[in-house]
């Protein structure tokens, strides 16, 4: 059955207010709800408060981020452009430096299935595996080769410019998670609230990672990332599949994600997701740092 756009923002909202509140503390400053991780997981970000009747102003955006310095976590904003269509002006105004990113919905009949990958499988991590700690921490160094650039030295050799990107031997060399974060995932996913899955080569270990995040029937695909030296398989987009059907499967009727910019988008458009908004990602712009 199809869901109305409108109806799919208004589920958002709850949704982006209930996934924090497991783990962080909510502080309302202004128009913004500030959510401060409890210590055991990883910095929050504000967003407008749910069911507030006016955009927040600059003077909230300026309150938050002397909470926000305060406390020593990021100068994180986040929220949906055409929920809160106002804060994106305001929020440059503040000296914000806002990401405009595609904010993508599946279109459930539309999903690709589940095709062979080359000389690699996909494995979803479950929290009562004996090697849970493990694979979480190494599927987090990819996350952050991944994320981090496509490249991370370049040298030159006879003139000729030799590009050299991050593989195995560098996502080896990332310090694993400490036991309190592995310990925070663990209870994330063994409440059912988050969900995560590899993909693995019998040679060279995890290569792409991906995760889901649910609540009540919305499930949020985020972290897809593939090694550097593992570009171009085809393992991101198929894992990205992999995880909206397991999500699907599990209960949720709405899948979405946020992609990093029109060109990913256009990657999840060949998956099965269309485009119905913009999430709005904001931190200090360069020169206001």
């Amino acid at each position: 059955m199809a869901i109305e756009d409108t109806d799919v923002f208004t589920r958002l909202e709850r949704f982006y207010d209930a996934v924090p509140r497991d783990a962080a503390v909510a502080e309302e400053i202004g128009g913004f709800v500030l959510f401060v991780s409890d210590g055991a997981g990883w910095p929050y970000y504000a967003r407008p408060r749910l069911g507030g009747a006016d955009a927040p102003s600059a003077a909230d955006v300026t309150a938050v981020r002397q909470r926000q310095r305060k406390l020593g976590v990021p100068e994180a904003f986040e929220w949906v452009h055409e929920t809160t269509p106002d804060l994106l002006a305001v929020a440059r105004s503040a000296g914000l430096e806002v990401l405009l990113a595609p904010l993508m919905v599946l279109e459930n009949a539309a999903l690709v299935p589940d095709l062979p990958l080359p000389g690699a499988t996909i494995r979803f991590l479950e929290p009562a595996a004996p090697t849970f700690g493990a694979d979480i921490s190494v599927s987090r160094a990819v996350g952050r080769l991944g994320f981090g650039a496509p490249a991370n030295a370049t040298t030159v050799q006879s003139g000729s410019l030799v590009v050299e990107v991050a593989g195995p031997a560098q996502r080896d060399a990332v310090p694993p998670l400490s036991d309190e974060a592995v310990a925070e995932l663990t209870r994330r996913h063994a409440s059912g609230r988050f969900l995560s899955a590899v993909v693995e080569s019998p040679t060279a270990g995890i290569l792409a990672c991906g995760s889901v995040q649910r609540v009540d029937e919305i499930g949020e695909v985020a972290g897809v990332a593939t090694l550097p030296s593992a570009r171009r398989r085809g393992y991101a987009s198929q894992l990205t599949a992999s995880l909206a059907r397991r999500t699907l499967l599990d209960g949720s009727d709405v899948v979405f994600l946020s992609a990093g910019d029109d060109d990913v988008a256009r990657l999840y458009s060949k998956v099965g997701f269309r485009r119905v908004g913009t999430a709005c990602i904001a931190e200090p712009a360069a020169a206001a740092l």
